[in-house]
């Protein structure tokens, strides 16, 4: 294998506020893998709500609207100390990136050097809980570097082998909204029954409508106008307007990726004894629930951030099956990264905005 240069070329995170905070770097130091870890030549990334909510931010508990509000700097977090996914402050400058699929290029000490060579995808959501903290995870690209630059370095358990022809792209869309998606049908244990899924162009929403289709559900998605037929051919059943009201007393689960303002149909829209389940909240994170609702209805509320193992094996599982396809609405160059989120954020695609990192 050829000799791994000293500098490498990547977009780094200056702190939290608007795109001039993404800055094009041809310096950066080439991350070394230490024992139990692996360095990974970056083919590929993915552009997700969470790299956006991140930089301006939205995670601070001072944010009460929507994300593109904040994105706009009307509602923004960014002076805040916890403006990371985790309540943290982010530690600066930051290579972010939450989607990778690439190469394993070296391996560090306890590391079987069998894997050089190996074609990988990355966990987006790493778990560091013990028997105390079974919940406790970290984000690839918050918590450290990411996919945002040519070479990464990760865990070697959460460097995960994928045997595919799919393109690079194609594959860097799937870690971050395909295993947002599997953990929360998993955590609401959906099967063969009425599905009613939000934010349905997005990736995370697309993904749901196949991985809920492939359980023999009975899927609803609700999306902007124009989006219809694009999300019909992943396996939706029925289309239902973002603006228009939802059917109340109507669906099993709720997989919700909005809240926001219209929060209180979705949970209407249970049936008795139904359960909602919540990965985003990109229509604003502030809501208002009628408890009676909860108990007299007898539904259950899941939170999903923190995935068990065996989420992103099975997602690779299905790929390697082609149960799955991902939609990738366009790709930018690494050096492109504010226009990537720019377009991400006009909210006129379906899917994913891949990133191509390798020339």
């Amino acid at each position: 294998m050829a000799a791994l240069p000293k500098q490498m070329n990547g977009i780094v995170l200056t702190g939290h506020g608007g795109p001039e905070c993404l800055v094009w770097r041809t310096d950066l130091p080439m991350p070394q893998p230490g024992p139990g870890e692996v360095l990974i030549r970056v083919a590929a990334s993915a552009v997700n709500n969470t790299d956006i909510n991140t930089r301006i931010g939205w995670y601070s508990k001072s944010v009460r609207g929507d994300t593109a509000a904040a994105a706009a700097g009307d509602d923004a977090g960014a002076a805040a100390q916890d403006g990371g996914w985790s309540g943290t402050p982010l530690q600066f400058p930051r290579i972010q990136g939450a989607d990778c699929c690439g190469t394993i290029v070296a391996v560090g000490g306890g590391v079987d050097p069998g894997r050089l060579g190996e074609r990988v995808l990355v966990r987006a959501m790493q778990s560091i809980g013990g028997d105390d903290t079974p919940f406790a995870c970290r984000t690839f690209g918050s918590e450290y570097d990411g996919a945002f630059a040519e070479y990464a370095r990760t865990f070697a358990a959460d460097a995960l082998p994928v045997r595919s022809d799919w393109s690079d792209v194609e594959l860097a869309s799937i870690p971050c909204a395909y295993s947002t998606a599997e953990g929360m049908l998993q955590r609401a244990a959906v099967g063969a029954e009425r599905v009613l899924v939000t934010g349905a162009s997005g990736g995370v929403g697309s993904a749901a409508i196949q991985l809920a289709k492939r359980r023999g559900a009975h899927v609803t998605a609700v999306a902007g106008r124009g989006k219809g037929a694009a999300l019909q051919a992943l396996g939706a059943d029925e289309i239902l307007d973002r603006d228009a009201a939802i059917p109340a007393d109507s669906f099993e689960t709720v997989v919700d990726l909005v809240a926001g303002p219209a929060w209180p149909g979705l949970i209407d829209g249970l049936r008795r004894g139904g359960r909602y389940v919540a990965s985003g909240a990109i229509a604003g994170p502030i809501v208002e629930l009628d408890i009676r609702t909860l108990y007299l209805r007898d539904l259950t509320l899941l939170g999903s951030t923190w995935q068990p193992a065996n989420v992103m094996q099975d997602v690779i599982g299905y790929i390697e099956r082609d149960e799955i396809r991902p939609v990738i609405a366009e790709t930018y160059a690494l050096a492109q990264m504010a226009a990537a989120q720019a377009a991400f954020l006009a909210k006129r695609h379906v899917g994913k905005i891949g990133i191509q990192v390798a020339h």
